[in-house]
């Protein structure tokens, strides 16, 4: 049965429709958090290290892709929509985000954009907030393609070490890579979670 698992796993990844399922889950991660991006690039690449496809670098290439369109679509609706329109924005947790990313842009934007890609939510706060607060189109661009390569390299990283450990097996690899990514979600998103409550603590009084 894990034979067949394993047959069944590479058949699947040797697929072009896997580059454009990976784009569009890379798109739509930049709107909504659960979609399993990194899952899935960790995953392809586990897979394409240890057999030839999908390509490494295609993957690459694609997620980081689909990250920039996500992030900039997500800035374009900050410029157009602001913080305010949507009863979700008005919410305590969003506008504790958007207080951290605005306070964050106004000192800090590079920073922020390129370390904002590896939270879920906070990346949503920093795109819209850089959209709505007018950081210039032609200084976030380079910023999130920065972001969305490094991102894109480093869940590439993640499912070809996976890969290098677990060569026999691409189904074992890719279990473990989507295990490693889950775990060092987790730990990014507690972290960002604990900086963001000090950051809000410590604009809120100013304001």
């Amino acid at each position: 049965m894990f034979d067949a698992l394993n047959d069944l796993l590479v058949s699947v990844a040797s697929s072009p429709w896997v580059y454009v399922v990976l784009f569009v889950v890379c798109v739509a991660d930049g709107f909504f958090p659960p979609m399993p991006s990194e899952t899935l690039i960790v995953a392809a690449v586990a897979v394409g290290a240890g057999t030839g496809t999908p390509a490494l670098w295609g993957v690459l290439l694609v997620a980081a892709a689909g990250a920039i369109t996500g992030d900039t679509l997500c800035y374009l609706l900050g410029r157009q929509v602001g913080i305010t329109r949507f009863g979700w924005m008005r919410r305590p947790t969003p506008v504790r985000l958007f207080t951290w990313a605005s306070h964050g842009l106004r000192t800090r934007p590079a920073s922020l954009i390129l370390v904002g890609r590896y939270i879920p939510v906070g990346r949503i706060a920093v795109n819209i907030m850089a959209g709505a607060t007018g950081l210039p189109l032609r200084r976030f661009i380079p910023l999130t393609v920065l972001a969305g390569l490094c991102w894109a390299g480093y869940s590439t990283a993640i499912g070809t070490v996976s890969s290098l450990a677990f060569a026999h097996s691409p189904l074992l690899a890719a279990v473990v890579a989507v295990v490693v990514a889950l775990l060092l979600g987790v730990v990014i998103d507690r972290v960002a979670h604990v900086v963001t409550r000090r950051r809000t603590g410590d604009v809120a009084p100013q304001a």
